[in-house]
């Protein structure tokens, strides 16, 4: 069992150690002027080793968000008697992560140069999207489940879309703030809360009178 536990640290270890070469490369290059070959050497691995632990390059700057979605999934389905599904999102999603939980200035830097190196490159936008759209798939069958919707029922999806945009614009609120030189950690973590808190109390009240043109 010891044996077992040495292995598992040292691909934990390893995979940190490609994540962290990764990410200083990318901030300091770009995105897309770094090759994973170029990770590899820096990181003293075989390039089969970096596509062993990430199947794409892309997943270099994007594997965390795998525990994201499992606590996000989770929150829903184990939020208490009584509490609604946007209740229990709005409680996750407004919870310290990220740059918004940043408990030093040096891991604040860090986070500051991953937004921005995100917010610069195509790819990594393209790939950002098929996460959220999976997360979509994946919540609106949680949402089903928790509510006993039949597969006709379009309430799941709907809602499901509706809150994964409330998260993708708490991102966007963040990195608009960052781009425009803004780097006050405190204040971005201020308005993105006030703003995500507008978004969802205009879900709790519902889109019946929002938008209406006036005469």
């Amino acid at each position: 069992m010891e044996t077992v536990g040495r292995r598992e640290r040292k691909k934990l270890q390893t995979r940190q150690l490609l994540t962290d070469t990764a990410r200083r490369l990318f901030a300091e290059r770009g995105f897309e002027q770094v090759s994973v070959a170029e990770i590899a050497r820096e990181a003293d691995v075989a390039e089969a080793t970096v596509f062993n632990y990430f199947p794409t390059k892309e997943d270099l700057v994007y594997s965390r968000l795998e525990h994201f979605e499992d606590e996000l999934l989770a929150a829903i389905r184990d939020r208490p008697a009584g509490e609604t599904i946007l209740q229990a999102f709005g409680r996750f999603v407004l919870q310290p992560r990220g740059i918004l939980g940043a408990p030093d200035p040096q891991s604040a830097q860090k986070l500051l140069e991953i937004s921005r190196m995100i917010a610069q490159s195509p790819a990594l936008l393209a790939r950002e999207h098929q996460i959220f759209a999976g997360y979509t798939i994946w919540l609106t069958q949680v949402i089903a489940e928790e509510t006993g919707a039949g597969a006709d029922d379009p309430r799941p999806a709907v809602v499901a879309t509706a809150l994964i945009g409330v998260h993708r614009g708490l991102i966007e609120h963040v990195r608009r703030h960052i781009l425009g030189g803004d780097e006050d950690l405190a204040r971005i973590a201020r308005s993105t809360r006030a703003s995500t808190r507008k978004a969802l109390d205009l879900l709790a009240q519902g889109l019946s009178d929002y938008g209406g043109k006036r005469g």
